[in-house]
């Protein structure tokens, strides 16, 4: 894909991005087997191990899990009260959307311990081995996922056609889980309402955003700050994923958008 040539003029040492349509692999870039953090596109993966864990009966997404009050649901949708990063609850369950990395590894401790495994194992057993991933997690489960872009749009095929959870699970994750939370999207700015799923961003009406203005509000996904992204858009059949060993930062909001309108523009 010609669109793909972009990401030569970016500032990062390594860039590797890929395109999947219709759970299929279309078009990459850059090199397939480097080895990338994927920074917070990591809380993916977690995510889909708790669709997983809920799906065999290991947790319940309604059960209490994090702060008193809290349940498994608050903790994949950044409404638990949990802060951006480590500290005591900032808020009651429920009534902002407070993104936090320390919820995903309190809810990373909560499916080991009724899996009765190490969250890494669990991770692997779950998502990484079924998904032909060589992925590996070296550290919190909020951001230390190391892998190729090879795993990448393998977990860009599975959330398009989902063969480790069912249709309806993908459906409920990628749907607005405590409508209409304020809140603060990480580096980009205040979203009145900050939409989110269980685990998943999700597009909406928000603007700015770190997708397209083609990408149609359906587009789910996550971006992390060593800037990397995976989005998958269900209306266009379209997904498109991004390793980086460059910082987020204000050329990643000019960049992406602008990727991510000239893939979909040349596959329309």
């Amino acid at each position: 894909m010609d669109a793909l040539r972009q990401v030569e003029a970016w500032p990062a040492p390594y860039v590797a991005v890929g395109v999947i349509r219709s759970a299929q692999g279309l078009a990459t870039h850059g090199p397939r087997e480097r080895v990338f953090r994927w920074a917070s596109v990591t809380k993916l993966v977690t995510a889909l191990a708790a669709l997983v864990a809920a799906e065999e009966g290991t947790i319940d997404l309604d059960e209490p899990a994090g702060p008193d009050g809290s349940t498994v649901r608050h903790l994949l949708a950044h409404a638990s009260g949990l802060p951006f990063e480590a500290g005591g609850p900032v808020g009651r369950p429920g009534r902002r959307r407070v993104y936090s990395n320390p919820g995903f590894e309190v809810l990373a401790e909560h499916v080991a311990a009724r899996a009765e495994i190490p969250f890494t194992d669990y991770l692997a057993e779950a998502v990484l081995r079924p998904l032909g991933m060589h992925a590996e997690l070296r550290g919190s489960p909020a951001s230390e996922l190391h892998g190729t872009l090879d795993d990448l749009l393998a977990l860009a095929a599975e959330l398009q056609a989902p063969r480790l959870v069912a249709d309806e699970t993908l459906a409920e994750a990628t749907t607005v889980q405590f409508p209409g939370l304020s809140g603060v999207l990480p580096d980009i700015g205040r979203m009145d309402p900050n939409d989110w799923g269980l685990g998943f961003e999700l597009r909406d009406a928000k603007s700015p955003h770190w997708t397209g203005t083609r990408n149609s509000p359906r587009t789910f996904g996550h971006f992390g700050g060593s800037g990397t992204f995976l989005w998958v858009d269900p209306d266009a059949g379209v997904a498109l994923g991004c390793l980086t060993d460059h910082d987020f930062g204000p050329w990643a909001l000019e960049a992406w958008p602008r990727l991510s309108d000239a893939v979909l523009a040349e596959l329309d």
